[in-house]
């Protein structure tokens, strides 16, 4: 996949909640829904996704941490950073917004089927993956064409193809 040639889809996708994610699923023809709470430090669930397995829901919050529900403990793990340069003790629980850049601010949040690898959209690293154990994401673009990104937004993967289509909601400024 050649990274710089990547298109670029417009759309509005946002899934966002203050301090909670909610599954709703439907039982008997009823809505019936649970509430994930967020640890209380954090906020900003952009995105959220299931991987290849069905496991999760996985969502970035606002210390740039990709958090995994994990269902047997009950309660929300880590699974993934952004930034390679992230200081736990600093970002975690960041309330200090002018970290940002540092700490990053995963929105977008997509598996691959094929591969399990997470792609995240931060809005400070660009497009990133991580496989799918976690860890620190690998940095895949900045730029296309010569045009740095400056707010990566949200994406996509298309399941017959894997290319990988994002949005970059700015060409001249960050999300702060």
């Amino acid at each position: 996949m050649n990274l710089s040639t990547l298109p670029f889809l417009l759309f509005l996708f946002h899934l966002a909640h203050a301090l909670s994610f909610e599954a709703a699923s439907i039982v008997d023809g009823l809505k019936s829904y649970s509430q994930l709470d967020l640890p209380h430090s954090v906020f900003g669930s952009e995105s959220a996704a299931f991987d290849c397995r069905g496991k999760g829901p996985y969502v970035g919050v606002s210390d740039g941490r990709i958090l995994k529900w994990h269902d047997t403990k009950k309660e929300w793990i880590d699974f993934a950073v952004t930034s390679p340069r992230r200081d736990k003790k600093q970002c975690d629980g960041l309330t200090n917004e002018d970290l940002e850049s540092i700490c990053g601010r995963p929105l977008g949040l997509k598996f691959n089927t094929v591969t399990c690898d997470l792609y995240i959209a931060d809005a400070y690293f660009g497009l990133l993956v991580v496989g799918p154990y976690g860890g620190v994401a690998k940095q895949l673009a900045t730029s296309a064409e010569g045009v740095p990104f400056r707010f990566t937004n949200a994406l996509d993967i298309d399941t017959k193809t894997g290319e990988v289509y994002f949005t970059d909601s700015s060409i001249l400024f960050q999300r702060r």
